[in-house]
């Protein structure tokens, strides 16, 4: 089994470095064609950063292993919430009284109670992920279009001030090296994905515990990273804004994009344990944030630790 770990760590970092590359290279062509600074950000940027888990969800379920797609989504809200704000609350606390975030919220909540509505329809099939895709396209329209009259007015702004503000964007950045990154996340997304879900199906069968559990735990841990060093970052950079736009936006995708792409390519059945214990955990914790976001409340370092504590023992009941 050491072996299948250290293929799951190394399938791991090829996914994240790959879906970094893959950013770099799309917003950076994108905009040298033409396409609008604010266009990029709302779409390229936040479908490439999600790239890991998708390529997981879609390469498990080609491998016959759907649990891990759908343990994946459901664990890595779970660890965003938990996890994802708990450790920087406890660093440096979390000034959330200041961020404007209800309407994206609002969004978050309606796409969690879609989702576990309709994985009581389950098995998910690509009716169900329509349904989730219509959310989706929704929420980028109207986030696109709020953007748009936000900066309606902001005429004084240079073209590359726009260009600054998207993830990944450097206007000298060489053709060749557009193209290098293009392939280095082309290539290295789809292996990191196979290796990663293929040793975590080893391990789960030399553990006896279903492909659902190692979804919840290993991967969703794994795929969390980049949003907890984002968020970490944030914090001890007083910016709760993002770290909780972070947190918020990732649940989001990951539910409508996610889920609603990979149903696409074949269904994902919904484990018991998820159905009755998981997503409700998913559901409470999304419920967390609320006095965070309507009462305009800050998280301490209080809050911090009792989130991750309760995180670590959502862990030990979902392994048990």
């Amino acid at each position: 089994m050491t072996a299948d770990i250290g293929f799951a760590c190394l399938g791991l970092v090829i996914l994240l470095l790959a879906g970094d590359a893959l950013v770099k290279g799309a917003v950076n062509l994108a905009l040298r064609v033409g396409i609008p600074a604010l266009l990029v950000s709302l779409t390229i940027v936040a479908f490439g950063t999600s790239a890991p888990e998708l390529l997981i969800s879609v390469s498990a379920i080609l491998d016959g292993a759907a649990g891990i797609a759908i343990g994946n989504v459901v664990g890595s809200n779970i660890a965003n919430v938990l996890l994802v704000l708990g450790v920087p609350a406890v660093m440096a606390g979390l000034a959330t009284s200041n961020c404007e975030t209800r309407k994206s919220y609002v969004f978050m909540m309606i796409a969690t109670v879609v989702f576990i509505a309709l994985c009581f329809f389950g098995p998910l099939t690509w009716v169900h992920g329509l349904i989730l895709l219509v959310l989706l396209f929704y929420v980028l329209f109207d986030a696109f279009r709020s953007a748009r009259s936000h900066r309606k007015d902001a005429k004084a702004a240079a073209a590359i001030e726009d260009l600054e503000d998207v993830e990944g964007a450097d206007p000298s950045m060489a053709k060749w090296k557009i193209a290098v990154y293009l392939i280095l996340g082309l290539i290295g997304l789809p292996l990191g994905a196979n290796l990663l879900v293929d040793a975590s199906i080893n391990i789960a069968r030399t553990l006896h515990v279903s492909d659902e559990i190692i979804g919840l735990t290993l991967i969703a841990i794994g795929t969390s990273l980049p949003e907890l060093a984002t968020t970490v970052m944030a914090a001890l950079r007083r910016q709760a804004d993002v770290a909780l736009g972070n947190v918020i936006g990732s649940n989001m995708f990951n539910l409508l994009a996610i889920i609603g792409i990979s149903t696409l390519v074949g269904p994902i059945p919904v484990d018991k344990h998820i159905l009755m214990f998981d997503i409700w955990v998913m559901l409470g914790a999304s419920l967390i944030l609320a006095p965070f976001v309507f009462m305009k409340k800050d998280m301490g370092r209080v809050l911090g630790l009792s989130l991750s504590v309760l995180y670590i023992l959502y862990l030990v009941l979902a392994v048990s």
